[in-house]
């Protein structure tokens, strides 16, 4: 099944025409017509469609998992969540750009820390998911404002590999709101795993367990981790991502 058809089913569930869904999503009826009926594997306009119709934005972009998105905070895994940073959610509206301190802000901008990978000192190919302190990126308050995020608990990351195509390819930036850190089933989160910045699907497991689950399924395999495993591996949610935006 396309997405077109998954979105038809989550619309007809929803009862929303598709000129009711366009007005919310901000989108045409033909927009959404069009998408309905074509062989469409993928949407710059997923999370905001699956939020609407309040499904899991996993099953709506490649049918995996359960149809209807998780609403129900989680109390099994807040171990890993001890160490907060800043990170939202994704989309692909507003805008992003690199800029340093010689740079103005607009009225409608602010500057977000971004997260990156940093080589130890130690070496042997060890790293740390830290802040990056050089340049920053500057984002559209207005973004925010819609993604219901704060600015202090706004930050940015880069995608890096395959894992997550065609939804995010290697480079693409996302936002992540670091105040939403308890995992929701098939919600996307960064995560810290043992130093290495990752962008996944997340879904919770029986005793505080997690399930990492990337959007090209083919190339890289679901991963189980129990309780322990969590603590072992060093896994901990930086956020829940809100934004992405791709250049090609």
């Amino acid at each position: 099944m396309a997405l077109g058809q998954r979105l038809k089913q989550a619309r007809l569930r929803a009862g929303l025409t598709q000129g009711q869904l366009a007005q919310q999503v901000g989108m045409t009826q033909a927009a959404i017509g069009a998408l309905e009926t074509r062989d469409s594997r993928q949407s710059t306009k997923a999370a905001e469609l699956a939020r609407t119709l309040a499904v899991s934005l996993e099953w709506l972009t490649s049918g995996e998992g359960p149809m209807e998105r998780e609403t129900r905070p989680s109390t099994t895994v807040t171990h890993i969540n001890s160490r907060q940073r800043t990170a939202d959610e994704l989309e692909f509206i507003g805008h992003m750009d690199a800029w340093d301190s010689h740079t103005p802000l607009d009225a409608d901008e602010v500057e977000l820390p971004l997260f990156r990978e940093v080589e130890l000192a130690a070496g042997a190919g060890a790293t740390q998911v830290m802040e990056n302190h050089g340049a920053k990126l500057r984002f559209a308050k207005s973004t925010l404002r819609r993604a219901h995020v704060s600015p202090e608990n706004a930050a940015c990351a880069f995608v890096k590999g395959n894992s997550m195509e065609p939804v995010m390819p290697d480079g693409t930036t996302v936002g992540v709101n670091t105040a939403d850190t308890e995992i929701r089933d098939g919600e996307i989160y960064a995560i810290d795993h043992n130093g290495m910045l990752r962008v996944k699907f997340l879904h919770r497991k029986p005793g505080g367990g997690i399930r990492i689950v990337s959007q090209n399924a083919t190339e890289h395999q679901p991963e189980e981790y129990t309780a322990q495993d969590v603590i072992d591996e060093n896994i901990r949610v930086i956020g829940r991502v809100f934004w992405w935006s791709v250049l090609r």
